[in-house]
């Protein structure tokens, strides 16, 4: 495994976030709509980013981005929101130790889309492990 670039550890970060996320929301969203829980983390999160931002210097205009930048994150903010709209909508519920693991079938859809949009050629060896991961996804799901 190529860690070499930094990559692995934030990945590895974001897995740890991410989890965090569905025990916290579910135990948040209790008594809560799930729009509106969805409306008061992205809010924290506006302003968690904008401080982080402004802190370490990496501000810069972004009407200077072009046209083509905004367009794909504008489409990459909607799948997120939608994303977690029906996250939050999924945790109210479900049961986080299934609704985390079908979300995640994400990394499955991901490497599909990458094949056929990116032209990325994963291995025999990594499409065997995504099958897994798909595999994983459907044992953890649906309890009997």
């Amino acid at each position: 495994m190529d860690t070499t670039g930094g990559w692995f550890y934030w990945a590895l970060l974001s897995a740890v976030f991410a989890a965090l996320t569905a025990i916290f929301a579910k135990v948040g969203i209790q008594g809560v709509d799930s729009d509106l829980a969805t409306l008061i983390r992205t809010a924290i999160i506006i302003v968690v980013l904008s401080v982080f931002v402004a802190c370490t210097g990496k501000w810069a205009n972004p009407l200077t981005l072009s046209t083509r930048t905004w367009v794909f994150l504008g489409l990459s903010g909607l799948a997120t929101g939608a994303s977690w709209v029906c996250y939050f909508r999924a945790l109210k519920m479900g049961d986080a130790s299934q609704v985390a693991p079908v979300d995640k079938l994400s990394l499955v859809l991901v490497a599909v889309f990458a094949f056929a949009f990116l032209g990325e050629r994963p291995s025999l060896r990594e499409w065997s492990g995504i099958a897994m991961v798909a595999g994983g996804v459907l044992l953890l799901a649906f309890k009997r």
